[in-house]
């Protein structure tokens, strides 16, 4: 059970960091938000950072076998990884529909579901 919650709040985690470090590029196109300047936007982009912060946090020591959970801190780092990628790829797809997402990066994501596979290897 360790396991899972470990990976749910990753994913929350990651959700959070992807909207706190690109979601400011669409404030552009957002009522109210075209006049903001550099701090403002970085203030709020700190302040969504903070839920992330609040997840990833627990994650880790949920998740980490120093703390009786079940991973590795480098199978964490790996899932963690995989995760935010996963995340920042369906965000941007859903979000930026001007990316595209070609065949390089369906080898990328091949590479990281082998690279998972060999450092989960036993």
């Amino acid at each position: 059970m360790k396991g899972f919650y470990t990976i749910l709040l990753l994913v929350i985690s990651n959700t959070f960091m992807t909207f706190a470090w690109y979601g400011h590029l669409k404030f552009g196109q957002m009522k109210g938000f075209k006049e903001l300047g550099l701090w403002a936007v970085i203030l709020i982009s700190w302040g969504i950072a903070l839920f992330e912060y609040c997840c990833q946090v627990p994650a880790n020591r949920i998740g980490s076998d120093i703390n009786g959970g079940p991973f590795s801190l480098i199978e964490l780092k790996v899932i963690q990884e995989v995760i935010s990628l996963s995340v920042f790829t369906v965000f941007t797809l859903v979000f930026f529909q001007n990316e595209t997402f070609r065949w390089n990066h369906i080898v990328g994501f091949t590479f990281l579901i082998l690279a998972v596979y060999f450092i989960f290897k036993k």
